[in-house]
């Protein structure tokens, strides 16, 4: 066994590096998708420089279904999927607590993992290909997905540590700052509630176990696998995964309740927090876009250029660069299955905050009226077409880009297209695209730990 972790240990490390280098050089990136019986949806590229493989399986299933009282019950219940499984049917396989799993996956040199984001709950599974190893890794995935215990105690013990975790937090002026923030653009939207002490409290592990058996169901799954495996071993590794979850019923895989959009913000606002803070935290934005607007290539690339592209984006030169405000301004969008926040951030002097408020606010203003210049759109276009390589030069890299798609019901040529789709893009495609999407006199303001000044 020992033998079998140095092996792990020398792949694990190499895969990370560049498992799918020589892959990536090729013309495109061959992306074979299926449909199971049950519903599941696959997606395949493979990989055989080494053997190893990586799986993940996203569900419909995370804080957007959130009730507005319980927020965290998705991160919590993907969180418990680690604390152990229950015994096989009949008790022919003893029950796992967590350590007893976590040795189990030891044993077997592949890791099993759960988390859940705003839109998704999703579990990743990473293993060697030797047959032997990986029968082992997928079939104890299967417990592990279909047989988490929840476990009350764990779950009390669980629950201590997090409202701790939130306690803690609560002392950073980071967490106040974007809490308020939070609010202010997503109003009574999901993506706004946040996990508190209160929340985990009327969050038990019977709200765990019927979340579970609503939405974890083959027929919501879509599974990306990337590695040394062809779509026969695939279609096989998949249906052993999902062979300890309930058949997919017609009934129970119903369309789910639509939710809600974000809602436009019909004014400006801002905040004034005070705080006991060496720096003030500064964030304005408003909500952005869905992943699913036509004009995302359009936003991505011109969001480089306004602040997402480090020293080189506009906000830098002007906030920090010509007037030495900040060490550090940023802008990003975060879009999702509903339009997740557009966001400007950035930490200063308390007495230097207005200043910097009233020239971040100009430079988003004057770039959604004017766009780029013709010298900046080229040399975003040569930065993001010239690393598009690094973007799909591990296994890791690959298989979330490949999620990406699945997830978004992208094309499946969508890699291949990419540098094509950045390099059509004009100066004023990017300018029309920011001000459909952005409105700057209706952007809220967080300003936290500023040092009242005269205005």
């Amino acid at each position: 066994m020992k033998t079998i972790k140095k092996i792990v240990s020398r792949l694990l490390l190499t895969g990370a590096i560049g498992l799918f280098y020589t892959n990536s050089a090729q013309a495109g990136i061959p992306i074979e998708h299926w449909t199971q019986a049950s519903g599941v949806q696959v997606y395949l590229v493979q990989s055989h420089s080494l053997p190893m493989v990586d799986v993940q399986l996203d569900f419909d299933a995370g804080g957007r279904r959130d009730p507005a009282g319980q927020a965290g019950l998705a991160s919590v219940t993907a969180g418990m999927t680690a604390k152990g499984v229950s015994p096989g049917a009949g008790g022919a396989e003893p029950a796992l607590d967590e350590n007893g799993l976590g040795e189990a996956w030891a044993d077997l040199g592949a890791s099993f993992d759960a988390a859940a984001s705003n839109d998704r709950m999703s579990f990743s599974l990473r293993s060697l290909t030797y047959p032997d190893l990986l029968l082992k890794a997928t079939q104890l995935a299967a417990r592990q997905l279909g047989e988490p215990a929840f476990a009350h105690a764990i779950w009390l013990r669980e629950r201590e540590r997090l409202k701790a975790a939130v306690r803690e937090a609560n002392t950073r002026p980071a967490t106040v700052a974007n809490r308020a923030f939070s609010s202010a653009v997503y109003g009574q939207h999901p993506y706004g509630f946040e996990m508190t002490q209160e929340s985990l409290d009327r969050i038990g592990v019977v709200d765990m176990q019927a979340l579970y058996r609503r939405l974890i169901l083959p027929c919501r799954a879509r599974v990306t696998l990337v590695g040394a495996v062809d779509r026969v071993q695939a279609d096989a590794l998949v249906a052993q995964l999902f062979s300890r979850l309930l058949p997919a019923a017609s009934a129970a895989c119903a369309a789910l309740p639509t939710v809600p959009e974000v809602a436009p913000l019909d004014k400006a606002g801002e905040q004034q927090l005070a705080f006991d803070s060496a720096q003030a935290h500064v964030l304005i934005g408003q909500p952005g876009f869905k992943r699913d607007d036509p004009d995302y290539f359009a936003l991505t690339v011109g969001n480089y250029i306004l602040g997402g592209g480090g020293f080189v984006s506009r906000l830098m030169t002007e906030v920090r660069e010509k007037r030495g405000l900040s060490y550090s301004v940023y802008s990003a969008f975060a879009p999702g299955l509903h339009a997740g926040a557009f966001t400007v951030g950035l930490q200063t002097r308390p007495d230097q905050a207005m200043q910097a408020v009233q020239v971040a606010r100009a430079v988003v203003a004057q770039f959604v009226g004017s766009g780029p210049t013709a010298a900046e759109l080229k040399a975003a276009k040569d930065n993001l077409i010239g690393g598009f390589a690094l973007r799909i030069d591990s296994n890791r890299k690959l298989l979330d880009n490949v999620a990406n798609i699945a997830w978004n019901n992208l094309p499946l040529d969508y890699l291949d297209t990419w540098t094509q789709r950045v390099e059509q893009l004009s100066a004023q495609d990017i300018q029309a695209a920011f001000a459909r999407k952005l409105q700057p006199a209706k952007m809220v303001t967080v300003v936290l730990g500023a040092v009242e000044t005269a205005r």
